[in-house]
């Protein structure tokens, strides 16, 4: 096992954007205007099973999107989520510290430049394998698959080894 493997079992904090990473970052528009995405099961399978497994670790969103979507996935999967957030690292850094976390025991997991400050504060930022070239770029980790396509499922399973 690898030593960033080694680090990625003791996250104590799993911080996730939702665009792009719960989903494929495309959305579809009904001719209401109701917005739909598409996520999938392997990653809800694996954040259950994370919970189960090692409820030591906490699982939260944090999206600059204000869509109900995003709350509605979250509150299925019993994630506590952070909706409307232009400023994602202010409220990624005060999460931190009312954990009492350092930052080391933190994963981040993101795929475009408005997640690049997180990723970098945490201790592992993770970027899913279609991220945008600066986020691969400064990645800790790279998941094989695609964000909404088992990206999340793929990092918990590493968690959960």
């Amino acid at each position: 096992m690898s030593e960033i493997e080694q680090k990625i079992k003791k996250i104590s904090l799993f911080t996730l954007d939702f665009d792009g990473v719960f989903t494929d970052n495309r959305v579809f528009i009904d001719e209401n205007g109701k917005e739909t995405v598409v996520c999938d099961r392997s990653d809800s399978l694996g954040l259950k099973m994370l919970r189960e497994k090692r409820p030591d670790v906490t699982v939260i969103v944090i999206s600059k999107e204000t869509s109900k979507v995003v709350k509605a996935r979250c509150d299925k999967l019993k994630i506590t989520c952070y909706t409307g957030i232009d400023d994602k690292l202010t409220t990624f850094q005060k999460i931190i510290t009312d954990m009492k976390l350092e930052p080391a025991h933190v994963a981040y997991m993101g795929n475009d430049v408005n997640d690049l400050e997180c990723m970098t504060y945490a201790g592992i930022g993770v970027a899913v394998a279609d991220s945008d070239p600066k986020v691969l770029a400064i990645a800790d980790y790279i998941t094989r698959k695609n964000g909404g396509r088992g990206a999340i499922r793929e990092f918990i399973d590493i968690v959960l080894s």
